[in-house]
């Protein structure tokens, strides 16, 4: 089992109950609005994703929260970690929402996915991850990477500070390309 950051469909959105996230949905949209904001609504951007997005959330966190705390304000490392979904619209701050999912409690933290990436790209430009060896895309290609060998072959191929805290990397790589696909695909993210 275990924990899993996931994409959420359309269909699911919508889905009010414990099967789905129209709790969350409504609520948003109603506090969008208070703040004079759009409405975000998933199924009116006219594409559902090709696939969806599933990492497992695994290796300690413990050199993640590290690196983080040496490069980031407590109120970045709060937007990076905070969250229970990840939405791609333009936020200047995170939204909570009193209503809660599974993994949330009883309230439920929205942030914006594009500073979301904007952190997690200066955490890899920092650490000199090799972006454009890591896969995207694939449902757990990023874990799979890390765990199968192929994050310890770049390594051997392109050394690094990234290379020498793995999990930390994992996580860099992660929060990068969990926000990517959010903002490629339109559609939320959070943690199942």
């Amino acid at each position: 089992m275990g924990v899993y950051l996931v994409s959420v469909a359309a269909q699911d959105w919508s889905r009010p109950g414990e099967d789905g996230y129209g709790d969350v949905a409504a609520a948003l949209d109603t506090e969008l609005e208070r703040r004079g904001l759009p409405r975000y609504e998933l199924w009116q951007s006219g594409r559902e994703a090709p696939s969806w997005f599933e990492e497992k959330v695994g290796p300690s966190m413990d050199g993640f929260v590290a690196l983080c705390r040496t490069l980031l304000t407590d109120a970045e490392l709060s937007t990076l970690l905070d969250w229970s979904v990840l939405v791609p619209i333009a936020l200047e701050e995170e939204i909570v929402l009193p209503v809660g999912t599974a993994y949330s409690g009883e309230e439920t933290v929205v942030a914006g996915a594009s500073r979301v990436l904007a952190l997690a790209e200066r955490l890899a430009g920092a650490v000199g991850l090799p972006v454009d060896a890591i896969p995207a895309g694939e449902n757990l290609a990023l874990s799979l990477w890390f765990l199968q060998g192929g994050a310890e072959r770049t390594a051997r191929e392109r050394p690094g500070t990234w290379a020498e805290d793995r999990d930390a990397a994992f996580y860099v790589a992660l929060y990068l390309r969990a926000a990517q696909y959010c903002l490629r695909s339109g559609c939320p993210m959070t943690y199942s």
